[in-house]
Formats: C-alpha cells, sequence, structure tokens
C-alpha cells in the first residue's frame, strides 16, 4: 500500500468535496420558494426553474450525510431542511396515496407523475439521514411511510394510486428490471444505519433483494448483469431492451451488496459482488478513449440508446466508490488499480476546479457537450458528493491500518 499517494490522492478529494458542496449551495439553492435548483450550466447559472423531485431528496440526503460526517454547518443543515420542507410542502400528491410526483414548477406545482417510485427512495433515505440530526420522530415516520409505499407496490401488495399501469402491456410482455431491488437494497443500509430499532425488518427486505439480483438479473455464463430480464429471469435475447447492460449501474449495485455483505458478514456473498464489478467495469471501459461507455449490447449488437457511447459523471463516481471499497476489504490491487485509472481519467475531463462541480455528459472522446452543464433533471448534488465523502472515509480508514 502507497500511503504517500493515498493520502495525496484524499487531499485533492477532499477539496474537491468542499467545491462541490459550495456550488450547489451558492447556486442551486431556492431562498425564494425553497428546495433545489439544479438545471446550471457550468457556472451555476440557471437555465431552467423546473425542478426535480428526485433531486430535492437527493440533496437533501446529502448535505444531511456530509452533516453527519463532518460535522454540521448551518448552512448544510438549513439546504437540507428546505429541500425536505419543500417536498413536504409541494411534490407529494395527496389525492394520490402519497405517491410523489417526478417534477414541479419553480414554486412547487405539479408538472409530471410516473409510474416508477424512485422520488419516494430519494425522499426515504433524506428524511431517515435528517432524522439522525434532529430527532424528531416525524422524519422517520415520513421516511417509513415512503419506504413501505415503495416496498408495497414493488411486491405487490398494492395497486399503485396513480392509477399508471406497467410500462408495457402485460399480456404482452412482463419482466423484472435491476433498478427495483438494487435501490431497495441501499434504502435498506441507510434505514438501517438511521433506524437500528427496526434492522430485522431491513435485514430480512434485503436479503429479498440480494436474492432478486442473483437469482434473475446477474447472469454469470454470460459475464454481465442485465438490466432487464423476464418475470423469472428470462433472457431475452431477441430484443434491444433484453441485452441492455448498464455497466455504471452494475457497479453501483455492486458496491450496495459489498456493503451488505460487510454488514452481514457473509464473504461469499462479497465475493459475488466483486464479480458483478469485474463484469462490468472489463466489458464497460472504453479502451480507445478510456472511461466508462454508458451502455453496451451484450451480444455486442447495436445498442438502442443515442447515448450508449457517451461517458457520464455518475458511472466514474461509482467505480470510484466500488473499487476503493473492493480494495479496503480485500487488499488486491487491480482494485486500487482501477481506482488509479478512474480517478486520473476523471481529474483530466470531469473535474472543473476554476467553478466547481463535474460536468455531467462528456462525448465519447472526453469533450463536454456544447454548451457544458454541471447540472439537469437528472443531475445535481448526490453522486458526486456521495462518491467523494465515502472515498475520503475509506482512504481514512485505509491510512489508519
Amino acid at each position: 500500500m502507497n500511503k504517500e499517494k493515498l493520502a495525496l490522492q484524499q487531499q485533492w478529494i477532499r477539496e474537491e468535496l468542499m467545491r462541490c458542496a459550495d456550488f450547489w449551495v451558492n447556486n442551486g439553492w431556492d431562498h425564494e420558494n425553497g428546495g433545489v435548483y439544479t438545471c446550471l450550466d457550468r457556472f451555476g447559472k440557471i437555465y431552467s426553474t423546473d425542478k426535480s423531485v428526485w433531486m430535492q431528496g437527493r440533496c437533501a440526503w446529502t448535505f444531511s450525510y456530509l452533516c453527519n460526517v463532518y460535522g454540521i454547518r448551518k448552512e448544510w443543515l438549513d439546504f437540507a431542511k428546505s429541500c425536505l420542507d419543500f417536498m413536504e410542502d409541494h411534490c407529494i400528491n395527496r389525492e394520490a396515496g402519497n405517491r410523489m410526483y417526478f417534477t414541479v414548477t419553480g414554486d412547487g406545482k405539479p408538472l409530471r407523475q410516473r409510474r416508477y417510485c424512485f422520488s419516494e427512495s430519494f425522499y426515504t433515505i433524506a428524511n431517515a439521514e435528517f432524522y439522525t440530526l434532529t430527532h424528531e420522530p416525524e422524519y422517520l415516520e415520513r421516511a417509513r411511510s415512503a419506504y413501505n409505499i415503495f416496498w408495497d407496490l414493488w411486491q405487490g401488495n398494492m395497486e399503485d394510486p396513480t392509477g399508471m399501469g406497467p410500462k408495457t402491456i402485460p399480456e404482452t410482455r412482463s419482466g423484472r428490471g435491476l433498478a427495483m431491488p438494487m435501490i431497495f437494497l441501499n434504502m435498506c443500509s441507510v434505514l438501517r444505519r438511521c433506524d437500528p430499532r427496526h434492522a430485522a425488518e431491513y435485514d430480512e427486505r434485503s436479503k429479498v433483494c440480494v436474492h432478486d439480483i442473483f437469482a434473475y438479473h446477474h447472469k454469470p455464463e454470460m459475464g454481465c448483469t442485465l438490466e432487464n430480464v423476464g418475470p423469472d429471469g428470462e433472457f431475452r435475447g431477441d430484443v434491444t431492451e433484453g441485452r441492455i447492460v448498464n455497466p455504471g449501474h452494475d457497479i453501483e449495485c455492486s458496491w450496495f451488496l459489498m456493503e451488505y455483505a460487510n454488514q452481514s458478514q457473509d464473504n461469499e456473498l462479497h465475493q459475488q459482488a466483486q464479480n458483478v464489478f469485474n463484469y462490468a467495469i472489463n466489458a464497460g471501459w472504453d479502451e480507445e478513449f478510456g472511461g466508462l461507455l454508458y451502455f453496451i449490447d451484450c451480444k455486442g449488437l447495436p445498442p438502442e440508446a443515442y447515448e450508449h457511447d457517451m461517458k457520464l459523471w455518475w458511472p466514474h463516481n461509482e467505480i470510484l466508490i466500488a473499487s476503493m471499497m473492493a480494495y479496503r476489504d480485500t487488499g488486491d490491487e487491480k482494485y486500487y488499480d482501477w481506482f488509479c485509472k478512474t480517478l486520473d481519467y476523471c481529474q483530466e475531463v470531469f473535474s472543473d476546479p476554476e467553478n466547481g462541480e463535474w460536468y455531467g455528459y462528456l462525448r465519447r472522446d472526453g469533450k463536454p457537450t456544447m454548451p457544458s452543464t454541471k447540472g439537469s433533471t437528472f443531475k445535481g448534488p448526490f453522486h458526486l458528493p456521495r462518491c467523494l465523502s465515502m472515498v475520503d472515509q475509506m482512504i481514512s480508514q485505509l491510512l489508519a491500518e
């Protein structure tokens, strides 16, 4: 272990984290209506005032988590609460079973409802994390309520109160998506830490997530983990949807699994999680230009998504977390090599030390799309600060050995 190199990397990571946090506090915080604007250009200028509900929850979680890790700063705490209050006042469809909207206007008027329950997932972790700072029961109650809505919808225990059916006509095609078990696994992880009183419940539901990932989506005989499969994990190789591999998603899933393996002291699961990482990084890394491709086809056929060969910020954040976690847990230098290779790439093409935050969307050759953006409906203060803070903590653990 090269502790001198690790210490230098940690120094840069800590500086980059503060630049990222300041970027969102200074540019994204809506002091008039509450919440956060995330459609920001390179310099932090707002280019759309519509608000992503995902990002209200993600921002609230991020700044609550930063308070938990680095100590409470009033501006971080107030920013998190502003997002939580905005969600409570404007982002919940009270007439549809407390399902949450997907986007709202800047002042909180509903714009779009989606069938997916990921707004609820980020609302859940945000309220749970804030609860650990305030110990006010209402935040935990909100978190558990949304958590159970997600679970009941996923498990088919309730009809969607919005009345929105599945994306495809179920008589023609039904199936499973990787996003549901992996996101719920992460929700369980956050809730277990924030609400240990219900740890047994979170563990039982985590086991369901792990089962579904490996019973249905992970295909070691194919060397990949599939985004979409049939109801019993059937491979649908005759349609593009069935062949999609999202390497960044798989790598994010791998560290969710490693985290749970560590919590449950399951060495076999940890090895399986490493395999998820290994398949994804080896298949998705672009040997010509560097960086991770956004989508690949498991058969090497043309991916349908036009953005398949772009380089997005968040998969690289997930590589940094997963590779450092695997290195910390196993001591295998190949994982530190992946960490260094990815960090070097990110410093070169994503980071903008002059203005803070990372470019979100790069072409395959690593140049930002023009005009370049730092935020969007799908990019806000979440993946990057989560990555930097988690890696910072893991490096501290290594340096303490």
